[in-house]
Order: structure tokens, then C-alpha cells, then sequence
């Protein structure tokens, strides 16, 4: 955006020859054309310049003969969508912005504004592709190889656990993780509401049955107070769930002391879901290292990523063994191909294997660069506290904030929809909290359990959205976001 309009404004007394001068030395590939008031008049290109001296005026005339036409203007306050939609419209590729007395204030330039700011990109560094390239020089490409054992040595070291299985995505760690507890047709399994459904499909693929559990406030994860009503509901009815699926959100660990505490006392395992928290901590212990096994996901959107890939952990290597049999098919040892069970093609790759050796190398740096990021939205939006609730951070967690979220009040004068609706106008991507699994058409027969008093998840869905968060979004893009919320919010 070219904010320094005068050097490019000329009136109907500058001289050719000064009107061409100008545009050779700004480059800026349009003159202003303003009355005595400084009102636009139209825009001036060398093209007009170059028609005016062909109808026989030299360089030393002035524009005085410069016909009145109607240039294409945006007025302030319009968003960058509506100024590219015009631009595209019209074949141009600069366009004034006007005020409510016809002055220009600014000048869009398409290459500056035609940058859209997503929420949360692949982070790539330096490592990967050497990991990458001994994968081909080796020609190590099918779902085995070094980089595959190495991934899972290297990733279970630095969470903390035992054993580890690279596969094909979070869901698969899931699916094998309730494969695993034998979960089957009738049972049920106990799982957070305040979910992506790829945290409750898996329930469904072992023909198992979801029951959901309502957030707190303290973490937006797995309520306590929800889960012991829940299970004391199951045990005077006579049931329980085959196994928990505790989901740690956006960067940051559920209470696992309370939650844990309540499944050991009904003897019922937990299963991690960690897709989300890899490098969160919990009173300093890695987040997913907790349950019976953890699952995580290197989605393309994750904190890192293997562009699609997660893996199953646990301290259980009998667990984890069983784990990469299911995965490869389940092939038993053989000469030939034999199968007494049924298995699955979920075993990850020797090349994303390397991508995620590389990525797992620049973790802290990632979640350092997010947690910076989070930081700039808290302290640009201090003094409005009452309006914006950042996702809290208990002092028993380390978040990554791998998503910045945030609720606004309901006499914050916006609803989340419509600050997401006027962001993306501004190019800027932002997304909803994630719809309670409860509220799913899929899901709608299923029981969901609160406290007694509230549902903490649907106020949260209601009121709540996520805002960029990428660990290489620069100085620049912040300010851009920041920027553009408080032009919105004030």
C-alpha cells in the first residue's frame, strides 16, 4: 500500500514534462489528477501522458487538456477483497482509496495486497531435505527403512516414552490405539466433545459407541467433574466404557492428575490423544506420555509435520510390536503372505520418515516462534481484556499455542462470526473452535455428559475462533493481523 499519496498528486497546471518525470522517478505507475480542493479528479497513466503529446501538446503544456473520464476508486474503509474483486473486475492493478470528501489517502498496489495470511502453514527447515535425498540415494521409499526406525527412536526420546510406531496419520494411531484395548462391537468409549471428529471416528470404526465429555474452563479440555459424573452414571447403570480418549487441544494438555486419578479408579486405560500438544508439557512432563498409549498427528497444519503422518507411543513395547503388525497389513511370519487377522495399510513412509527426522530437530524453535505469537495477541489486546478471553494456561501447563484462540464476550459489539467473516475480507484466515462432537448430525444419538450445570463446550464453540498462528509468519503479517482486528474491534 503506497501511503504517501502527494508524491504522486499533480493538478491540471503541472507541465508534461514534470508529470512524466514523476512517474519515472516514483514508479509507481499512475498519477493523482486532484481540483484546487485536492478532490480526485482521475487517475493519469503514461499511457494518457503519451496520448496527450500525440494530440500535439509538447512537454512544457500542461495537463490542462487532460479529458474528464471516471477512474475506478474504492472508498475507505473497504477490505482487500473487495479492492482485489475491482481490480480483477477491471484489469488494473492500482487503485486510489478515497474518503467521504473524495481525497485519496491511499494507493493499493495488487503485489501488496494480494498475500493471503492462512492459519497455520508448513514450518520447513534445512534438515529435511538431507533426510530426504539418503532416502532416494538409498532407495529406502516403501513404508520401512532407517529413517523409519530413527523417527521412532528419536520421537519417542523426546516425548519421554519407551516405543513408538510411525504411521500414516494421527487417526490411524487412534484406530490401532482402540484396536489395541479391544475395543469392539457393543462397548463404549468415553472421549472430549471439544474435538476434531478424527478424535471420535475410530469409537465408530472398532463398532464401539462414543460417549462425550464437556470441557472445563481451566484448560477447555476434558472436564474432570464432567468425567466422574460420567463414569458414575455408567457404573449405576451397570456399564463401563471400554477406554478414555483424553484430547489435549490446541497446543495444551488437559488436568491428567484428576482425569487420570478417575479412570485408575474404575480400572477403565486412556488413550492420549495428543495430535495437537507435541512439545506441550504437563508439570514438566510431555504431553501424550501419559495414558496407557499417545497418539500424535504431523498433519500439514501441525506444529510439525511429515505433510500427512502420526504416531502411536506408549511405555508398552508388546503394545507397540502389535502395533507395527496391525499397520503392515498384519502379515504373519511366513514365506508366503498369510493373514490370521485382519490388518491395516498404516505404516508410514521411509521419505516422510525423513521429513519428520528434520522436523523433530526444530520442535523447541517452533513452539518458541508460536508461543511468540500468541504473546503478540495478548499484549496487543490488553486494554480490551473484557472483550477478547485468550484459552487460558493453568500454571501446571506448558502450551505450545499451536493455535492462538480466543473467545469474545457477548457484548464484545462482534460475534466471532462476523470478526472471521470481516478477517477474511482483509484476507486473513481465521476458523471457528471446533464444533462439539455432541452437535455432530453424525453423533446426535450419542450421550454427552457436563458437569450438571453448563455446557462449557458449546458456549466456547459459540463464542470462540482461532486466529493465525504459523510459526514463520513474520513481523510484517502480525502487524497486518493486529491491525486489522483493532480497525474492526474499534
Amino acid at each position: 500500500m503506497m501511503e504517501n499519496v502527494a508524491s504522486v498528486t499533480v493538478t491540471r497546471g503541472t507541465s508534461l514534462r514534470e508529470a512524466l518525470s514523476i512517474l519515472d522517478r516514483t514508479g509507481a505507475g499512475l498519477l493523482l489528477l486532484v481540483d484546487t480542493n485536492g478532490v480526485l479528479e482521475r487517475t493519469l497513466t503514461d499511457g494518457d501522458l503519451r496520448r496527450l503529446i500525440l494530440a500535439g501538446n509538447s512537454l512544457d503544456d500542461t495537463l490542462q487538456p487532460t479529458p474528464q473520464i471516471h477512474s475506478h476508486v474504492l472508498s475507505e474503509g473497504s477490505s482487500r477483497r473487495d479492492a482485489l474483486d475491482l481490480m480483477n473486475e477491471k484489469g488494473i492493478n492500482h487503485l486510489p482509496v478515497i474518503d467521504a470528501n473524495g481525497k485519496v489517502v491511499a494507493i493499493l498496489d495488487r503485489k501488496e495486497i494480494d498475500q493471503q495470511i492462512l492459519l497455520s502453514t508448513p514450518h520447513m527447515g534445512d534438515a529435511e531435505r538431507a533426510y530426504v535425498e539418503e532416502a532416494f540415494r538409498t532407495n529406502w521409499i516403501a513404508p520401512l527403512g532407517p529413517n523409519v526406525d530413527a523417527f521412532e527412536r528419536e520421537f519417542a526420546a523426546k516425548v519421554g516414552v519407551k516405543h513408538a510406531a510411525a504411521l500414516s496419520s494421527g487417526t490411524a494411531a487412534i484406530h490401532l490405539g482402540l484396536r489395541l484395548l479391544d475395543v469392539g462391537a457393543g462397548d463404549r468409549v468415553f472421549c472430549s466433545t471439544l474435538t476434531f471428529a478424527a478424535s471420535a471416528n475410530p469409537i465408530v470404526y472398532q463398532g464401539a459407541e462414543p460417549v462425550f465429555i464437556d470441557s472445563d474452563d481451566m484448560s477447555w479440555n476434558m472436564s474432570p467433574a464432567a468425567l466422574e459424573r460420567a463414569f458414575d452414571t455408567a457404573r449405576a447403570e451397570g456399564w463401563m466404557p471400554k477406554a478414555v480418549i483424553i484430547v489435549n487441544l490446541y497446543g495444551q494438555s488437559a488436568d491428567m492428575d484428576p482425569l487420570l486419578a478417575l479412570c485408575e479408579k474404575f480400572d477403565v486405560p486412556v488413550l492420549e490423544d495428543a495430535a495437537e500438544s507435541l512439545g506441550a508439557t504437563y508439570k514438566g512432563r510431555p504431553s501424550g506420555s501419559f495414558g496407557r498409549m499417545g497418539a500424535y498427528s504431523f498433519n500439514g497444519n501441525k506444529i510439525i509435520t511429515t505433510s500427512g503422518g502420526g504416531m502411536l507411543v506408549s511405555n508398552d513395547g508388546k503394545l507397540i510390536e502389535r502395533a507395527r503388525f496391525f499397520s503392515t497389513q498384519a502379515r504373519d511370519p511366513a514365506p508366503h503372505y498369510e493373514h490370521t487377522e485382519i490388518g491395516y495399510n498404516y505404516r508410514m513412509s521411509n521419505i516422510l520418515a525423513g521429513v519428520g527426522r528434520g522436523q523433530l530437530m526444530v520442535l523447541d524453535e517452533r513452539v518458541k516462534a508460536r508461543r511468540a505469537v500468541f504473546a503478540a495477541y495478548r499484549d496487543a489486546f490488553h486494554d480490551v481484556a473484557e472483550r477478547i478471553t485468550w484459552m487460558p494456561e493453568p500454571d501446571w501447563s506448558y502450551s505450545t499455542h499451536w493455535l492462538t484462540v480466543c473467545t469474545l464476550a457477548p457484548d464484545a459489539g462482534i460475534t466471532s462470526a462476523e470478526l472471521m467473516r470481516r478477517l477474511a475480507g482483509e484476507m486473513i484466515e481465521a476458523r471457528p473452535l471446533w464444533k462439539p462432537m455432541h452437535l455432530q448430525p453424525v453423533f446426535r444419538h450419542c450421550r454427552y455428559f457436563t458437569d450438571g450445570t453448563e455446557s462449557v463446550a458449546d458456549r466456547l464453540f459459540a463464542q470462540g475462533l482461532c486466529l493465525p498462528s504459523g510459526s514463520n509468519m513474520n513481523t510484517a503479517q502480525i502487524e497486518r493481523i493486529l491491525s486489522a482486528i483493532r480497525n474492526i474491534l474499534h
